[in-house]
């Protein structure tokens, strides 16, 4: 028994009210009411530039201090070393700008078809600008597998980055990230790790993936609409990005460009502290967020698991989904068919299931699916039983309806 009551869960989704069956969470989750709640006190209290003189001032410090701590929580890194901005993808091409100023012309830079785009092209942006070469690891578009073996491959002392995703928000591979990095490590290069897909499904520990720097967005784990990069303080004390003169050159906040969304890291916070009480049990927050985490993907796995045998043995369905650690994320085509028909289909009978290559344009393109893609059917804490017969039965409706 896990202990996770997906019942009692989903009560706090006022979305779910709706009725429709949401396998739409890669794209971003839905929000408790918890959360809402944190950013609407937030906003209604009393606010002001962060400062430890008045009341107003005291709040947004609290939020910003508050927020810092709980995402180090999640994911097991230094609240110092916590740097929250637009999103995620906005904070990659920023940072990518200021490490790229310690680049020279001949150095090199790895990224892999796998990924994100929002973790590619930044970094391919950056190098060209810089003089640098991009080189490409290639996932097995048969098995969904990126061996550890040929990111090495492309590794020389010349490497300065290495940009790897935990978890392909695609079709949900999970890569050996700890050994990618390892590798990076031993020719001095630095690893980022997109984890922007895993850590709305994993126990996060940024220290055994090795990640210099861990990417994630709130919103995919039903926070608000932010991202934030994770790193240590003393490597992020060795980048200076550009700034306004007048602006802090402190750490984290050199990084955080303009006044901090108070509102929405008040709602990160509650959404973390949302997770960590998922399951009963004590222990402090990072204790109680990975059982938590644990058994949320016990949850989603095997929901997952329902899902994948059913669509298997559909009638000129293809789950491109394969590899042997892997998110609830299931990526399918049908044969001859257009997926954005069978994604109308769906959401005519309220069942959300998006079809396109989600950014992952080089995943997309790669498992020979062009800039299509397919139809992505994603898993979140509160789906259930009940989501996912509906699902099933609606596909196979499409089937039989051709």
């Amino acid at each position: 028994m896990t202990g996770f009551d997906v019942s009692s869960f989903r009560k706090h989704f006022p979305a779910l009210v709706g009725g429709a069956a949401h396998f739409d969470g890669p794209g971003g989750s839905q929000t408790p009411d918890v959360v809402a709640d944190a950013v609407a006190r937030m906003l209604t209290a009393p606010l002001a530039n962060r400062g430890r003189v008045t009341q107003a001032e005291r709040n947004a410090d609290e939020a910003v201090r508050g927020c810092r701590e709980a995402l180090a929580d999640l994911v097991g890194g230094d609240p110092q070393g916590v740097v929250v901005g637009r999103s995620a993808t906005a904070l990659t091409f920023d940072l990518s700008r200021a490490l790229a100023k310690q680049w020279s012309p001949g150095d090199e830079v790895v990224v892999t078809r796998l990924d994100h785009d929002a973790n590619i092209r930044p970094w391919v942006i950056a190098a060209e600008q810089a003089g640098v070469v991009v080189k490409w690891a290639d996932f097995d578009p048969v098995t969904g597998e990126l061996e550890p073996e040929v990111v090495g491959a492309l590794l020389t002392e010349r490497t300065r980055i290495v940009a790897v995703t935990a978890a392909s928000n695609l079709i949900g591979t999970m890569p050996g990230v700890g050994a990618i990095t390892d590798l990076a490590h031993e020719v001095g290069a630095l690893a980022w790790v997109d984890g922007v897909h895993y850590t709305a499904h994993v126990a996060v520990d940024m220290v055994e993936l090795g990640a210099d720097f861990f990417a994630c967005s709130p919103y995919k784990f039903l926070g608000p609409h932010c991202g934030a990069v994770v790193a240590d303080p003393g490597l992020l004390e060795s980048i200076h990005p550009d700034k306004l003169m007048p602006a802090t050159d402190a750490v984290p906040e050199r990084f955080e460009l303009g006044t901090l969304p108070y509102e929405l890291m008040a709602g990160t916070t509650a959404a973390i502290d949302f997770l960590a009480g998922a399951v009963p049990g004590g222990g402090n927050r990072r204790e109680r967020l990975r059982a938590s985490m644990r058994a949320i993907h016990d949850h989603e796995d095997a929901l997952r698991q329902t899902i994948e045998d059913a669509v298997v043995v559909l009638p000129g369905a293809t789950v491109h989904s394969r590899a042997a650690r892997r998110t609830p994320t299931l990526l399918m085509t049908i044969d001859g068919t257009d997926m954005g028909e069978v994604h109308r289909f769906l959401g005519e009978r309220a069942v959300n299931a998006p079809a396109g290559s989600f950014y992952a344009l080089e995943a997309s393109r790669h498992l020979g699916l062009g800039d299509a893609g397919g139809l992505r059917v994603g898993l979140a804490p509160y789906s259930d039983a009940a989501d996912v017969d509906r699902l099933l039965e609606a596909l196979r409706a499409f089937v039989a309806s051709r």
